[in-house]
């Protein structure tokens, strides 16, 4: 069946001519400026391109993939969709409560149509922004999503992009905003076939994934324009709120104008026309907060960015895990650093990286930019077994890292199942034909035979085979754990916190005092005092503000101090 025309482009910039093949017919694509070729096909029609006398492969730019990454294309007419969202006027996302879901694990049937379903539980959660894993299509039926190919298209096996723009119409019903996590650093290994019609690529830099995609070298400006055209189509045809980059680090660009700095200034441009707040957030490993700055300052105008430094001191200070990556962090102290400054490597050393590191974030600086987390897809999924840390600690100490992680200055993202505290692992899969999937299989039990894995899981532990059925399967959310005593106290926990956010911090709040001692950890916020007690001692902490607004734990306070068993946290006024 088949709908209204719509155009196909192709950037082929060295070519000679152009064809659209539909049916064993190649059909003329006519030139326009900048190296683009373009022709309509009726919606519904499956195609593929070809330039000069190559072979056909599918469309760079194609907006679904019924047959896999190698299958043909086929057009799909984002505009005939009718949506029921007219009375979403968006909302700030930077400041609001973020909830990080992979559309295949979330739900037992893996779609997003499915997931449509447990809006009703996020919203009752209190959270108020959904983020996605990638879901464009990439090797097999199941990934993480970060080695997807065409960019512009939605992985068949959640449903297609028409099932996105269902997803997002039934958020914005629930008074959810949508946040996209998309990947513009590199393209998968399988099914990248780009780089067949024009130069996406350049030797000029490298990256972990090889050649570095084309931001400075000859035609680059084409390959801008398709990253930053991606973005404003999420946006546009398919009402999303917002865009999590992926590892920007990785955009390497010695442009005068950085990528990052022309795709905010084009967004910029199309705000006045979607008519509800949007926001960029990158992911950045290079702690340095120039990255949020206004591009008039010399920034690269993003409007957030993750800030690993803040889990990382957590993580270690509640486990006490102090290897690998983490092995600059675990005391109170460093603590302290990353709650009142953001980067704990800010010019200072780092053990692990072998080089100094990162800068001072910029004074004045609100900490609403700065996403953090106790879990997420990188650091569960990137353990060896993909663990939580519900698996390891008591839950009066998760329940206090999820009290300082909520209740902070920053911008808070949980990953799911998290706010019931599952132990579920979060496990690392990938779908690769047998010879990849080796590699890829060999590649992941390299990578924990040091670093300080074999001390957390034992000698004889069984790293999971990324390729294995199982290891997904494994990684799927029981939702019949919520009739759990224990998981539904500590979902309690995690909606009371989100509800004290709300009341108190609105719009993410200003920045906060900390101190600490024996066994104790304070962090001041406004009104609002948190302390914890993760450790198996109790503690008696001088406190003068003594009406408590939440506990876990038997807490006792009376006069100028709070008595606190063993594993416990409070919050008072």
């Amino acid at each position: 069946m088949t709908g209204a025309d719509v155009t196909i482009r192709l950037w082929a910039p060295l070519a000679k001519s152009a064809f659209a093949v539909v049916a064993g017919s190649r059909l003329p694509m006519r030139r326009e400026d900048h190296g683009n070729w373009a022709i309509e096909l009726p919606a519904g029609t499956d195609y593929l391109l070809a330039i000069d006398d190559h072979e056909p492969r599918p469309d760079p730019r194609s907006a679904q993939q019924p047959y896999g990454v190698h299958g043909a294309s086929r057009v799909f007419d984002t505009g005939a969709y009718q949506w029921q969202d007219g009375g979403w006027v968006g909302l700030d996302v930077v400041g609001s409560v973020l909830y990080e879901l992979h559309v295949g694990t979330f739900t037992p049937q893996g779609t997003l149509d499915s997931a449509i379903d447990k809006l009703d539980h996020l919203k009752w959660l209190g959270v108020q922004t959904v983020e996605l894993m990638p879901i464009v299509p990439g090797p097999g039926r199941r990934g993480w999503g970060y080695d997807g190919v065409d960019i512009y298209a939605v992985h068949e096996a959640y449903g297609g992009p028409a099932a996105l723009q269902r997803f997002v119409d039934a958020a914005h019903n629930h008074g959810l905003a949508v946040c996209l996590d998309v990947v513009y650093n590199h393209f998968g290994p399988v099914g990248n076939y780009a780089p067949v019609f024009g130069p996406y690529f350049t030797d000029k830099h490298h990256t972990p994934w090889g050649s570095a995609i084309n931001l400075d070298d000859d035609y680059a400006d084409g390959v801008r324009d398709f990253i930053c055209e991606n973005a404003i189509r999420w946006l546009r045809e398919f009402h999303v709120d917002a865009l999590r980059l992926d590892a920007v680090h990785e955009l390497v660009d010695d442009s005068d104008l950085h990528i990052l700095a022309e795709l905010s200034e084009r967004v910029d441009q199309v705000r006045p026309e979607l008519g509800r707040p949007v926001a960029l957030i990158a992911e950045s490993d290079l702690n340095d907060s120039a990255m949020v700055e206004p591009r008039s300052a010399g920034g690269l105008g993003m409007d957030a960015q993750w800030a690993d430094d803040v889990h990382h001191a957590l993580h270690s200070y509640l486990t006490d895990e102090i290897f690998g990556y983490y092995v600059d962090f675990g005391k109170a102290s460093v603590l302290q650093q990353a709650f009142e400054n953001v980067f704990v490597h800010d010019g200072s050393y780092s053990t692990f990286r072998g080089t100094d590191w990162g800068a001072p974030v910029s004074a004045g600086l609100s900490h609403r930019k700065f996403v953090v987390f106790t879990q997420n897809h990188d650091q569960v999924g990137n353990r060896g077994m993909g663990d939580r840390p519900d698996a390891k600690l008591p839950g009066g100490a998760v329940a206090g890292g999820a009290a300082l992680l909520i209740l902070s200055a920053f911008t808070p993202l949980l990953f799911q199942g998290q706010e019931w505290g599952t132990k579920r692992p979060f496990q690392f899969f990938t779908d690769h034909d047998a010879e990849l999937g080796a590699a890829v299989t060999q590649g992941r039990l390299a990578e924990f035979s040091d670093h300080g894995w074999e001390a957390i899981y034992g000698p004889d532990a069984q790293i999971p085979d990324p390729q294995a059925s199982s290891t997904f399967e494994n990684s799927k959310l029981d939702w019949l754990e919520l009739d759990d005593p224990p998981n539904a106290r500590m979902l309690a926990w995690y909606r009371r916190l989100i509800a004290l956010r709300r009341e108190f911090f609105p719009s993410g709040g200003g920045r906060v005092q900390t101190d600490f001692g024996d066994d104790w950890f304070r962090m001041v916020h406004g009104p609002l005092t948190v302390i914890i007690c993760p450790g198996p001692r109790p503690v008696v902490v001088p406190e003068p503000r003594t009406r408590i607004v939440a506990a876990w734990g038997e807490v006792d306070a009376t006069g100028d101090t709070v008595r606190m068993p063993a594993h416990s946290v409070v919050v008072l006024e």
